[in-house]
């Protein structure tokens, strides 16, 4: 929305980020089988602007998970919408932990 748009625009980076750390998280929340606290982002690349209009798409994958911890690489493409070609936008990878209801990291399932 033009609301979430700098003067030339684009989308703000900021708005781009929260998008792909709720994509991050749903993995994240599966593979924990509860609540997860995003505790890093690494890594974050933005390769090109996002114009409004523009069709943005998130894809993320688990890369590694420790004892309490998921590593969640994303990445977000965009297709404007006068054409069909795609293109990465911007990529980071997401650190969660999962965590219990006190908010304190619990291990994932099958962890010790």
């Amino acid at each position: 929305m033009p609301a979430d748009t700098n003067p030339e625009g684009d989308i703000f980076g900021g708005w781009l980020l929260a998008q792909m750390d709720l994509a991050g998280s749903t993995p994240a929340f599966d593979l924990a089988q509860g609540r997860c606290a995003t505790i890093a982002v690494d890594a974050m690349v933005f390769h090109q602007p996002v114009s409004v209009g523009d069709e943005v798409s998130l894809y993320a994958q688990i890369i590694k998970s420790g004892r309490t911890s998921i590593r969640v690489k994303v990445e977000a493409w965009k297709r404007p919408r006068s054409t069909h070609e795609v293109s990465r936008v911007t990529e980071g990878v997401f650190t969660y932990v999962a965590i219990d209801q006190d908010r304190k990291p619990r291990p994932l399932p099958g962890q010790v």
